[in-house]
């Protein structure tokens, strides 16, 4: 485990009602300057993998990247980590439909309630349809998981449903699975066809 892994260990400790001590000792070793707030491990694993394919290691920057397990938790980590806590300086990526807990648990610590950025759907979807739909195809295969997919989408609840529900579902169906397609799905990227908000949000840090 890395100073930073243990440094977001002990937020998520103390986010959930924890001392706090062992975090602020370790933000004062570590002088992070930046946390980024997702809903879920799945985003991190996205935003780290892409950051690492630029050639950032963002853990040496200073950027702490967390999951809070859902945007209900974004007022509680604004306020641990932002201008009312350890004064880093706050941002986030999150689906449309939770920018609200984000811009208010942004407002509330005192931090820019602008300074995050939002996925039309959710992240998978906006990495689904950078890659599209076949490239998708093709990263489950090189997984391993072709035959689990095909399986998967042959299921009478699925047939109606469109290819990019259908597999955004897929995704979801099996514990860990968001988590590592998260991190599959954004090496698989074109530099150039990056989501915006993703890009934006590097761009940002």
């Amino acid at each position: 485990m890395t100073d930073m892994d243990a440094f977001r260990a002990e937020v998520a400790a103390w986010a959930a009602g924890g001392p706090g001590h062992t975090a602020r000792e370790l933000a004062a070793r570590l002088h992070p300057r930046t946390a980024v707030l997702l809903e879920g491990r799945s985003d991190v694993a996205a935003v780290e993998a892409l950051a690492g394919r630029a050639g950032r290691d963002l853990a040496a920057e200073g950027v702490c990247v967390l999951s809070m397990d859902g945007a209900t938790n974004a007022a509680r980590y604004a306020r641990l980590l932002g201008p009312s806590g350890l004064g880093l300086r706050l941002t986030g990526l999150c689906d449309d439909a939770e920018r609200v807990h984000y811009a208010r648990g942004l407002a509330a610590a005192g931090a820019d309630p602008d300074a995050f950025f939002v996925c039309v759907a959710d992240l998978e979807d906006e990495l689904i349809r950078a890659l599209g739909i076949d490239r998708v195809g093709e990263l489950v295969e090189a997984e391993g998981e072709g035959r689990a997919l095909r399986t998967f989408l042959n299921q009478p609840a699925q047939r109606d449903r469109g290819p990019l529900p259908r597999l955004r579902r897929f995704l979801g169906t099996t514990s860990g699975r968001k988590i590592r397609y998260g991190r599959v799905l954004a090496e698989g990227l074109d530099p150039a066809r990056v989501p915006a908000p993703l890009a934006g949000l590097l761009a940002f840090l």
